[in-house]
């Protein structure tokens, strides 16, 4: 073991990423913002989960799985049923995930990779100053999955670097594997894409009890879970997987994919590159690109919607972050050189600080210079990444603007507890903090449409909602053109049958919300119900209703004559 004094120097560094942190943090990060749209599911499935009615969309429905991050969820919900809020816990897990992901990425280069202070140093900082923080400000659990992956990861960088696999840390990583799994479904594949990593760095014959261990650990514990979620939800896989993966391989999101992965981890694409320069360095360069590609690739199979800032992507940037350094010659790494988990760093680091420490003033300074800048540019790429999270962001400092549903949704709150429900196309915030039982008439979060294919005018008779409510690129000024190119568009065709379905039952349209007539907000009310007038009045009139995607007041188009 390294001794305190050679330990101080770790340390400090890492004090100083976690100042940093916070720094930014509170500095830079608004945490003012509400729910990102789509985040407001997963907070509704904690908060039901928290309260005893178990995992459900609608208390006292039917267990649903659209929250597919199923670890984080259930997470957040013990820490509610310790007496934290709903965003403390969402948002004080993703944060503390944040913290302890860069605090890996550091201690992994410097103890595993045998890399300089420098270099570590600089792959925490370009994860700090990335698009974790913006995803905890919008209530994701992004970082929480990225932890479980770059933990993984450490463990499986740990077999690669051993000549002997102890049988305590093959089951480590495993068990890792396993739980990047259960944070969400698609961390299966990167468990997966990691353990062939490791294959392939240390050959089929060296890997045989890593595989087994492995094998085992997912057939009877992960078995266990996949048994256990079928029979509690009735269907194998989450809820959404079958809306958004229903129509076999879609090369737009593979596309979308690639481009997110490329952007989040350009700096270290050069790395990767110059991997490629030796039979030595392709070997492991090969490997360190099995989860990265991979993960990206898989993603391939389902459509890109709610995607917020390539958060589905984010997981594979401190792999790389993990795996650049030894590519470089910034440590020096290789199965067999110990067998011990800890390698002293040498003192002078790689050869490039090894040049510098016996170069000129003038040469040291140019160099420190140079090396200077160029951090400050890669830490202002990685910050750069927040200005690409949502698709309409007007600005790096606000992911999105002010929305018209959350006032509604706080409006409609008033009625809770009246077993009123609401058909909606936004699933999020109208839905969380409304508190009204809901339709997600896309079907990301109910079983029926999800595997059904689509939303029904029986389906709407079932419930016969006080509100029914859709987002569509039309309005009394641009009516809707019924071609068949349009109406085979699934959305348009949804939004369409609630149109015609709440017309022909005697619905009242209270509002038609945009900033503009070719992109709006419906709303219609029924007329027979004991607060329909007061609601109807209500949503006419409301003045506070700011489109989402620019942040302005929106005009109510329901009173404009069709052209």
């Amino acid at each position: 073991m390294p001794s305190s004094k050679k330990l101080l120097p770790d340390l400090l560094v890492s004090a100083l990423l976690v100042a940093s942190i916070l720094f930014y943090a509170f500095t830079f990060v608004d945490f003012s913002i509400p729910p990102f749209e789509d985040a407001a599911m997963l907070m509704r499935y904690a908060q039901h989960l928290a309260g005893g009615h178990g995992i459900v969309w609608n208390i006292g429905g039917q267990p649903v799985d659209g929250a597919t991050d199923f670890l984080f969820m259930a997470a957040s919900a013990a820490l509610i049923k310790l007496g934290f809020t709903v965003g403390q816990s969402v948002r004080g897990l993703g944060f503390a995930s944040h913290i302890l992901t860069v605090l890996i990425i550091y201690w992994t280069n410097r103890r595993i990779n045998n890399g300089n202070i420098p270099l570590s140093f600089l792959s925490g900082l370009y994860l700090v100053f990335g698009t974790g923080l913006s995803y905890v400000s919008a209530y994701f659990g992004t970082p929480f999955f990225a932890l479980a992956a770059a933990s993984t990861w450490t463990l499986g960088l740990l077999l690669i670097n051993r000549q002997d696999s102890p049988f305590w840390l093959s089951l480590a990583f495993a068990l890792s594997g396993l739980v990047t799994g259960l944070v969400r479904p698609e961390g299966v594949i990167l468990a997966s894409l990691m353990l062939l990593a490791v294959i392939v760095m240390r050959g089929l014959k060296n890997s045989i009890s890593i595989i087994v261990i492995f094998g085992v650990v997912f057939t009877i514990l992960g078995g266990a879970y996949f048994l256990w979620r079928w029979n509690y939800f009735g269907y194998p896989l989450p809820n959404p997987f079958y809306k958004k993966g229903d129509s076999g391989w879609k090369w737009d999101s593979f596309q979308h994919s690639m481009q997110n992965a490329l952007r989040l981890c350009l700096p270290m694409v050069f790395a990767f590159i110059y991997g490629f320069r030796s039979n030595e360095t392709t070997k492991r360069t090969i490997a360190y690109l099995i989860p990265v590609l991979g993960f990206a690739t898989a993603f391939g199979m389902i459509s890109d919607e709610m995607n917020y800032g390539a958060r589905f992507q984010y997981a594979i940037v401190p792999i790389a972050l993990m795996s650049w350094i030894p590519l470089v010659g910034g440590g020096r790494v290789g199965a067999g050189d110990r067998t011990d988990s800890y390698r002293e760093v040498p003192e002078g680091g790689d050869q490039m600080f090894e040049a510098l420490n016996q170069s000129s003033v003038r040469q040291r300074s140019v160099y420190i210079v140079g090396l200077v800048s160029l951090a400050i540019g890669l830490v202002y790429y990685s910050w750069f990444q927040n200005c690409n999270l949502a698709l309409y962001q007007q600005s790096c400092d606000r992911p999105y603007e002010r929305d018209g549903r959350l006032e509604m949704a706080k409006m409609l709150s008033d009625y809770r507890g009246k077993g009123y429900v609401i058909a909606t196309t936004e699933a999020g915030l109208l839905p969380y903090y409304s508190g009204w039982d809901a339709v997600d008439t896309w079907g990301l979060n109910d079983q029926w449409i999800a595997h059904n294919g689509a939303l029904t005018v029986e389906y709407l008779d079932e419930y016969k909602p006080e509100i029914i409510m859709f987002h569509d690129y039309y309005s009394t000024l641009v009516p809707p053109k019924l071609t068949e190119p349009n109406l085979a568009q699934r959305w348009f065709s949804m939004t369409i049958l609630m149109k015609t379905y709440a017309e022909e039952n005697g619905y009242v349209l209270a509002a038609i919300f945009g900033d503009s007539p070719y992109d709006t907000h419906y709303y219609y009310v029924r007329s027979d119900f004991e607060d329909s007038e007061e609601l109807i009045k209500k949503i006419s009139e409301m003045r506070t209703y700011y489109y989402p995607t620019t942040g302005k007041r929106s005009i109510n188009y329901a009173g404009f004559p069709e052209p």
